[in-house]
């Protein structure tokens, strides 16, 4: 089963990313939703889903976000068939390190977004960064430090999104949110954008195509 949430993200990042690169990412659609809809164990559909964007580098872009995806799909959906306890098993652990170096922060916030529909809340930057990440907590200082260029420029939600692009821009190359810092900060100035709104994010991304699927993702998954 697909988490139809999931569904929805993965279709419109796919559309998103074909919009404005040369090629037919919406051509990928069937063959990730049986990946992503197969009773497989999840890192065999990790291997399905690597196959996908293997046979596929004009979408490599996106491997990681939809990792992120694939992931939040087992968490809603494939784990109902488990025991109850899995997260807490040894097999899980064992899944959990052969993945650690793979997605992206993306996935902490699509978490968020599920705990906002839980809680019947707005998603709001603040909220994220000091109520589901903990970035004030001396225990959290992990989550401090990949956030603090997010911690910093907060001031950009009410700013011009070409504001946003310039940070992104002069984020390190080492930075783990220097590619989604533009399109998360898109997305919390304005979670539901009108298509006008989306045309002036697209004409100030940098990487057009893969800022617009994660914006879509968001946008989608917050819907």
């Amino acid at each position: 089963m697909t988490d139809p949430k999931v569904r929805s993200a993965v279709t419109s990042a796919l559309q998103a990313f074909a919009n404005y690169s040369d090629f037919d990412a919406v051509s990928l659609d069937r063959q990730i939703e049986d990946v992503f809809a197969s009773d497989d164990d999840f890192l065999k559909k990790v291997d399905s889903l690597d196959e996908v964007f293997d046979a596929h580098p004009q979408a490599e872009d996106l491997r990681e976000v939809f990792f992120d995806l694939l992931m939040i799909n087992f968490f809603s959906e494939d784990v109902k068939k488990l025991e109850d306890d899995y997260l807490e098993t040894p097999e899980w652990e064992s899944i959990e390190e052969q993945t650690l170096d793979r997605g992206t922060e993306l996935l902490n916030l699509l978490l968020y977004l599920n705990e906002c529909e839980d809680e019947e809340i707005d998603p709001e930057l603040e909220d994220y960064l000091k109520e589901f990440l903990l970035v004030d907590e001396d225990e959290f200082q992990d989550e401090y430090r990949i956030y603090e260029p997010v911690i910093a420029n907060q001031i950009l939600v009410e700013s011009p999104v070409n504001e946003i692009n310039k940070v992104a821009e002069s984020l390190p190359d080492d930075s783990e949110l220097k590619e989604l810092f533009f399109p998360m900060m898109c997305f919390f100035q304005n979670p539901s954008p009108s298509a006008n709104e989306i045309e002036n994010i697209a004409n100030n991304a940098s990487n057009t195509p893969f800022d617009m699927a994660v914006l879509e993702i968001l946008v989608s998954f917050n819907k």
